[in-house]
């Protein structure tokens, strides 16, 4: 198959959407298909391996580092490409998003799928038109774009739920996003070598939050748990890694509870580097409040690192039935869940055996096969439709759930 991945966010920027646009693409790749990517042009990055199309961009008026898209795809041999496509998949549905359905659904009437990464009602509260009307905005624009879809990917169960409610009538299919779970395996040199660059004595119990530090993301819970904790664990340590609006805040918080040489905020790591994180870590803490899968979770499991985490529908869908640490409703449960899960050996074992295996679901090699199955069903339909009209039949979400 020759596929197109449309995406508004794109190296060298790495977030959850980055890094399962890469790691599907990848796999895409190994299975023998062309896979290229549309993202906006960003000014000094160093361009990523791979057929990758930039697209014309502008800052954002607030300081970030995402660029807004500009309609345009003027090179003649992007659009032959377009036109040459079997698929072509959005991960957006803001401009680039628009785009790839416009290619798709009117310009060369193709096959077109859409995944839903991200709870945009979570992030209503940045918007300056208010909470309430960038709700009610967001809704209408991910019911009017999903539903122009031949198919709708989202990452669990909970997030499908969600847009049922919303009024999306499209077929939804389930498929976590992957990841390289070779690419976690623990490594005891790496351990080592983390714990020295922060300083951090090697037998010293460290918890390991990895997450943008913004609102959303509930990290004083993770602050105040470690206060918690320090009572009964004098030497533990919690290492930040991510960036984010609240830095300062958080950094302010830390000092006001005396717990300076208690918390380590790494900053952004590298993807290539985060493997070794994973590996300095004895528990991995989850206190985000929105998250449309928990993408570090599964990192955490395929590290065999046990996690505590706050209690959500994702958080249990993530978890599943294997004991691979607690889902908690408190700061206070989460003090405890970490200092039992390191002082009980034989807990500790369970807990990481079990994140072993419940990170194989999202192995990417899993579902890439999985989203390539989609693929073939939906292109499948298209032939028969615009071949045998008569003939064709609606692709129900029943008959998707059978491809996956």
């Amino acid at each position: 198959m020759k596929i197109a991945l449309f995406t508004e966010v794109y190296r060298p920027i790495i977030n959850g959407v980055v890094t399962s646009v890469d790691s599907l693409a990848e796999q895409l790749r190994v299975l023998g298909h062309e896979v290229f990517m549309f993202a906006p042009h960003i000014p000094n990055g160093v361009e990523s391996a791979g057929r990758v199309f930039r697209m014309p961009s502008l800052p954002l008026p607030t300081r970030t580092e995402y660029r807004l898209t500009l309609p345009l795809v003027a090179r003649r041999n992007k659009i032959r490409f377009l036109s040459q496509c079997d698929i072509i998949h959005s991960h957006s549905l803001f401009i680039t998003g628009w785009m790839a359905s416009y290619y798709a659904r009117r310009r060369f009437r193709i096959p077109f799928v859409y995944t839903y990464h991200t709870l945009l009602d979570s992030y209503a509260h940045y918007s300056p038109l208010g909470q309430h009307l960038t709700s009610q905005l967001t809704r209408e624009l991910t019911r009017t774009y999903a539903n122009a879809a031949d198919a709708v990917i989202v990452p669990t169960k909970m997030v499908a739920a969600e847009l049922r409610k919303q009024g999306v009538t499209a077929p939804l299919s389930v498929v976590p996003t992957g990841i390289d779970i070779d690419a976690f395996r623990p490594d005891p040199e790496a351990r080592r070598s983390v714990r020295r660059l922060l300083e951090i004595a090697p037998d010293a119990p460290v918890l390991l939050l990895v997450s943008r530090l913004a609102q959303e993301k509930n990290v004083p819970l993770a602050l105040e748990a470690l206060s918690r904790l320090h009572e009964r664990l004098p030497k533990a340590v919690l290492v930040l890694v991510g960036s984010g609006p609240l830095m300062g805040v958080l950094k302010e918080q830390v000092k006001a509870s005396g717990l300076e040489d208690a918390v380590r905020f790494a900053g952004v790591v590298p993807h290539q580097m985060i493997a070794s994180f994973y590996a300095a870590a004895d528990v991995f803490v989850f206190p985000s409040l929105t998250e449309t899968q928990g993408l570090v979770l599964a990192e955490a499991f395929a590290a065999g690192l046990p996690a505590v985490a706050l209690d959500s529908p994702q958080t249990r869908e993530v978890f599943g039935t294997h004991l691979a640490g607690e889902i908690v409703a408190d700061a206070g449960a989460m003090a405890d869940a970490a200092f039992e899960l390191i002082t009980v050996p034989v807990r500790r074992a369970l807990a990481k055996a079990h994140a072993k295996t419940a990170a194989a679901a999202f192995d990417s090699r899993v579902t890439a096969a999985k989203m390539l199955a989609i693929y073939e069903a939906v292109v499948s339909n298209a032939a028969r439709s615009s071949g045998q009209s008569e003939s064709a039949e609606p692709l129900h979400e029943s008959r998707m759930e059978t491809v996956i």
